[in-house]
C-alpha cells in the first residue's frame, strides 16, 4: 500500500510517499500563486522521483495553509496533527515540536505514543515566522539562506523591540542608517523572532526531546537563538520542511 501526503505552505509545497510504513520519497517546490497547481506539480514530481504511477496511490491527505485547495486529496487535515504524526514517525522519542513556517509558528506537545497533548499557535501576526525573516533579509540586502550565518559573527546583537513586522522593519532600517553592524542587526532579528516563538513553547510547557520543523529550521542562527530562549536543545532532522507532508502520508495509510 502506497499513500501520499501533500503540504501546501505559503512559501513551499511539499509531498511525501509512504509504503508499508517506510518513507519512499519527498519533494519540495515553491508554492507560488496557484495552490492547486503547486499541489499537482509537487505530487507529480514526487511520483517521478519514486518511479511510481498515480494509479498505485491508495490515498492522499492534504495539509498546510492551502490544504483545502488540494481538490484531489481524499481528506484534508490540520498542520498540528500532521506535524505531530510526521515528527513521531521520524523519531518516536520526540515529545516537543517547534514548527516555524512561512505564515505561522506552532509549539506542539506529544504524548509518548505520538498523540497531540497540547499546542499553541501564532497565526495572527508574522512576527516569529519565515515571512518575518524574509522581510528582514530583504531590508538587510542579504539572501534569506545566508541570514543564519551572519548572526554567528555578532557578539553584541542589536535590540529590536517592535512586535509588529512592519514596525520592526522600520527599526532595522533606522539601525542601518545609524551604521550599526550588519551582523549585530541580524543577530538581533534572530533574537527577536526566537523570543516570540519561545512564548508558545512556554505556554504548553514543552518537554524534551524537542524537534524543530518547518523551513526556518534550516536557518542555523534562528535555531541557536531559539535554544537560548527555550533553554533546551533542539533537534533538526534531515527533512524539517517535509515533516508535515510525511505525517499526512502516514495518516493517509490509516484512512
Amino acid at each position: 500500500m502506497i499513500t501520499a501526503g501533500i503540504d501546501i505552505g505559503s512559501i513551499t509545497a511539499k509531498a511525501a510517499l509512504i509504503k508499508d510504513n517506510k518513507l519512499l520519497a519527498t519533494q519540495v517546490i515553491p508554492t507560488g500563486y496557484d495552490h492547486l497547481g503547486a499541489a499537482i506539480r509537487v505530487f507529480e514530481a514526487v511520483l517521478r522521483k519514486a518511479g511510481i504511477n498515480k494509479k498505485d496511490i491508495s490515498a492522499i491527505v492534504s495539509t498546510g495553509y492551502g490544504r483545502a485547495s488540494v481538490t484531489f486529496a481524499d481528506k484534508a487535515m490540520t498542520e498540528i496533527v500532521c506535524h505531530g504524526t510526521g515528527a513521531h514517525f521520524l523519531n518516536p522519542e520526540i515529545r516537543g515540536i517547534i514548527d516555524v513556517g512561512g505564515q505561522d509558528s506552532k509549539a506542539i506537545l506529544l504524548s509518548q505514543d505520538g498523540k497531540i497533548q497540547d499546542f499553541a499557535m501564532n497565526d495572527k501576526c508574522a512576527a516569529g515566522t519565515g515571512r518575518f525573516l524574509e522581510v528582514m533579509a530583504r531590508a538587510m540586502d542579504v539572501k534569506l539562506e545566508q541570514l543564519g550565518d551572519f548572526g554567528f559573527l555578532s557578539n553584541t546583537p542589536s535590540k529590536i523591540s517592535s512586535i509588529c513586522t512592519v514596525f520592526a522593519e522600520s527599526e532595522v532600517i533606522s539601525m542601518i542608517a545609524k551604521q550599526e553592524k550588519r551582523e549585530d542587526i541580524i543577530a538581533g532579528i534572530h533574537d527577536s523572532a526566537a523570543s516570540r516563538v519561545a512564548i508558545l513553547a512556554r505556554k504548553i510547557n514543552i518537554k524534551e526531546p524537542v524537534v524543530m520543523t518547518g523551513g526556518v529550521a534550516k536557518n542555523t542562527g534562528m535555531v541557536e537563538a531559539l535554544k537560548k530562549h527555550i533553554k533546551c536543545d533542539l533537534i533538526v532532522g534531515d527533512l524539517p520542511q517535509e515533516t508535515g507532508a510525511i505525517g499526512a502520508a502516514v495518516l493517509a495509510s490509516k484512512l
